[in-house]
C-alpha cells in the first residue's frame, strides 16, 4: 500500500468551511478513482495546519492519478482555504495495524 500526504497551511478563521468542503467534495471525488483505498483529513485548529492522507493499493496507482491531472485538479478547488502553497509527499505503508 502507498500514500500520499498533502500539507497544507490554512487560513483558522476558515477551517470549517474547508472541513465541509473537504468532506463534500474532495471525499466522494476520490473515492472514484482505481487503486483508492482510503482518506483522511488531519487538522490542528489552532495553527491551521492540515494533512491529507490518502491510501492507495500501489505507488503506481498514486502516481497514475497525479498523471491523470485528478490530484492537481482537486488542491486547485480548494485553493481559497489556503495561506501557503501545498506540499505533496509520498510514502510506501510498511506497517498497518
Amino acid at each position: 500500500m502507498y500514500t500520499r500526504l498533502t500539507i497544507m497551511q490554512v487560513d483558522t478563521d476558515r477551517i470549517d468551511e474547508g472541513i465541509e468542503f473537504y468532506e463534500e467534495s474532495i471525499v466522494p471525488a476520490a473515492k472514484t478513482q482505481k487503486g483508492f483505498r482510503g482518506i483522511y483529513l488531519l487538522v490542528d485548529r489552532k495553527t491551521g495546519k492540515s494533512i491529507s492522507l490518502t491510501l492507495w493499493d500501489s505507488e503506481e496507482h498514486a502516481i497514475a492519478n497525479e498523471k491523470s491531472r485528478y490530484y492537481q485538479e482537486q488542491v486547485v478547488k480548494g485553493v481559497q482555504f489556503y495561506t501557503k502553497p501545498p506540499i505533496r509527499e509520498g510514502y510506501e505503508v510498511v506497517i498497518q495495524a
